[in-house]
C-alpha cells in the first residue's frame, strides 16, 4: 500500500458525510466546522451562533506513489457538479452507482466538492514523514495519539514540539526570545478550547454604534493557536490546525521561519486568519493547505512593542519586513482575501514579497490584494503562477450589525477582485497616523483565472504623492484563453496612479 492512514481520536465533533477507502482500505476522517455562509460577527465575546456553520470531514493520510481514492457520499449529488479542486491537479474522477474514484500520484492538499462550497472533503495527502525526533530527548515536548488538554505550551529555545499522528492536542503555543524551534508531527492542535479574555460587557449602544461605524467593540484579548515573538530559526512542519479564535499562526518580528505542509480547517470565528506575519524577515512557506474564514496568507507591518506585553520600545529593530515566499500553496477563503499584503502596514518598507504557484479555490474577497493603510513604502512583489478559481454563484461577503439580522443571498452576480492594489486611510486601521505609503514595482505573471465571471482589477492612490504605480500583468488567461487586450478585464482605478499595464498596454 502507498498510503499510510493516521489514526483518528473520537473528539467533541462528529461528521459523517461520506465513506471512503484509500486503496481499498477503509478510512476514517476526522470533523472541523467551518463557516456556512460569509456573514461577519465582529463582537468579540459574542461569537457567530452555530447555525452560521457546517460540520465538514477531513482526512489525513500520507503518501508514496500513486493512490487510488473511492469515496461514497452519503447523500444523493449530481455527478456533473462534482469539482475536485484545485484543478490544477488534473484529476478526472469516475462517478459510478454513486461512488467517486480517481488516483493521484502524489501527495497534494485537495477537496472533493459534490454539493459545490458546502460539505467538501478535505483530503490532505501529505508526503511521508521523515522526522528525525528522539521523542524521549530532554529538549522534546511529545503527544502521541489521543486527546490531550496541554493549554498553554511554552518553548523555549533549542525545543521541539512533536505531535504524532493521531494526536489531538488543545491548547496553544507560545515561544518569546527564542532561537532554533520546532514544531513537528502529524497531530492536530485543536484551539477550541482557548477562550478569550471579556475584559466589559458592551451595552447594546456600544455595539450598536461599533455596527454602524462598521468596527469591532474592543473588549478582548485573545491568544491565538501559535505565537511567536521575536524568535529566529523556526520550523514549523506537518501539523493541522483546528478551530482557531483569532490568527492560526502568528511570528511577530521573527527571522528565518519555515512553514510547510501545515493544514489550517475549522476557522469560522471573527479574525481567524491563516498566517498573518508582521514586521518579520527570510519567511520560507510551502505546500500548505489554508482554509480560513479571515485572510489567509497575510504580510503585515505593525507598530514595534515589547511581545511580552510591556510598553512599546520603538526601538530600531525590525522596521521592515522583507524575503518572503509563498509557494504551492491551496487556499479556501470564506470571508476575507487569499494572499494579501496589508491591511497594516506600519513598517518602513514591505518588500522582496513573492507568491508562486499557487491556488485559489474558493473566494469571497480578492483573491490577491495589497491594502496599504499606513505609511509603508511597499515594493517589488511578484504574484507568479497564481490560478484563481470562481464559483459559478459566490456568497457576497456581509456584516451582521444587529442580533436578528438575517443572511441575504439574493445578489448572484459578485465576484471580488482577482487582484486589488490600494494607498489609502482607513478609519479603523490605519493606526500609524496620518502617513500614507506608495505601492510600486508589482509584477503578476501567469495568473490564471478560471469560471464565467468577469476580470475584476482594482488600482488606488492616496494623493499625488502616494501612488499605486508601475504594476504589469504579464501573461494573463481567462478558462485557458490568453488575455491580451486591456478592454478585456474591467479597471477600476483613480487619478492617483501610474503605469499599470497589461502585457506592456496601458490599463
Amino acid at each position: 500500500m502507498s498510503a499510510q492512514l493516521y489514526p483518528v481520536s473520537t473528539t467533541y465533533l462528529s461528521c459523517d458525510d461520506y465513506e471512503i477507502t484509500v486503496d481499498g482500505v477503509g478510512a476514517m476522517p476526522d470533523t472541523a466546522r467551518v463557516s456556512a455562509y460569509p456573514f461577519n460577527r465582529r463582537w468579540p465575546g459574542y461569537q457567530r451562533s452555530l447555525d452560521q456553520t457546517e460540520l465538514v470531514n477531513f482526512l489525513s493520510l500520507a503518501v508514496e506513489g500513486t493512490v487510488t481514492y473511492t469515496i461514497r457520499p452519503k447523500k444523493p449529488f449530481d455527478p456533473a457538479a462534482l469539482k475536485i479542486r484545485p484543478q490544477s491537479l488534473g484529476i478526472a474522477p469516475t462517478v459510478k452507482d454513486g461512488v467517486i474514484t480517481f488516483t493521484l500520484d502524489r501527495p497534494a492538499y485537495f477537496t472533493v466538492e459534490p454539493y459545490g462550497r458546502n460539505h467538501a472533503l478535505h483530503v490532505f495527502a501529505d508526503p511521508m514523514p521523515r522526522y528525525d525526533v528522539d521523542i524521549h530527548a530532554d529538549n522534546v515536548i511529545y503527544f502521541g495519539a489521543g486527546e490531550h488538554d496541554a493549554g498553554l505550551i511554552e518553548l523555549t529555545s533549542g525545543q521541539t514540539l512533536y505531535l504524532d499522528e493521531g494526536a489531538v492536542v488543545y491548547g496553544a503555543v507560545r515561544a518569546l526570545d527564542a532561537d532554533h524551534i520546532k514544531i513537528l508531527g502529524r497531530g492536530i492542535l485543536d484551539h477550541s478550547r482557548v477562550k478569550e479574555t471579556i475584559h466589559f460587557v458592551p451595552t447594546k449602544e456600544q455595539i450598536r454604534a461599533a455596527a454602524e461605524a462598521n468596527e469591532a467593540v474592543r473588549n478582548e484579548s485573545r491568544t491565538p493557536p501559535i505565537l511567536l515573538g521575536y524568535c529566529t530559526n523556526i520550523e514549523i512542519d506537518g501539523i493541522t490546525i483546528r478551530d482557531s479564535l483569532m490568527y492560526n499562526v502568528r511570528p511577530i518580528y521573527c527571522n528565518d521561519i519555515s512553514i510547510k505542509n501545515v493544514k489550517i480547517i475549522g476557522c469560522w470565528r471573527y479574525n481567524s486568519d491563516g498566517i498573518d506575519m508582521h514586521n518579520c524577515e527570510n519567511v520560507h512557506i510551502a505546500d500548505c493547505f489554508i482554509r480560513t474564514y479571515d485572510d489567509c496568507i497575510c504580510a503585515k507591518g505593525l507598530t514595534v512593542h515589547d511581545p511580552h506585553g510591556n510598553a512599546n520600545t520603538e526601538t530600531d529593530r525590525h522596521l521592515a519586513f522583507r524575503h518572503l515566499l509563498v509557494e504551492r500553496c491551496v487556499t479556501w477563503n470564506d470571508w476575507g482575501k487569499g494572499l494579501e499584503i496589508g491591511a497594516e502596514t506600519r513598517a518602513e518598507e514591505m518588500c522582496d514579497i513573492v507568491f508562486r504557484d499557487c491556488d485559489v479555490i474558493h473566494l469571497c474577497g480578492p483573491a490577491m490584494d495589497c491594502m496599504n493603510v499606513d505609511y509603508a513604502d511597499v515594493h517589488d512583489v511578484l504574484f507568479e503562477n497564481i490560478t484563481v478559481e470562481a464559483d459559478e454563484i459566490i456568497p457576497v461577503p456581509r456584516g451582521q450589525k444587529y442580533e436578528d439580522d438575517v443572511y441575504d443571498d439574493s445578489y448572484k452576480d459578485y465576484m471580488p477582485s482577482v487582484f486589488t492594489s490600494s494607498v489609502e486611510f482607513h478609519h479603523e486601521y490605519s493606526e500609524g497616523g496620518q502617513r500614507r505609503g506608495i505601492n510600486r514595482n508589482f509584477t503578476l505573471r501567469g495568473i490564471r483565472v478560471i469560471g464565467d465571471k468577469p476580470l475584476i482589477f482594482v488600482f488606488r492612490g492616496n494623493d499625488a504623492d502616494h501612488l499605486t504605480h508601475h504594476i504589469a500583468i504579464e501573461n494573463l488567461s481567462h478558462n485557458g484563453v490568453a488575455i491580451t487586450e486591456p478592454s478585456a478585464v474591467a479597471v477600476r482605478k483613480n487619478e492617483f496612479t501610474a503605469d499599470l499595464t497589461l502585457d506592456g498596454q496601458p490599463l
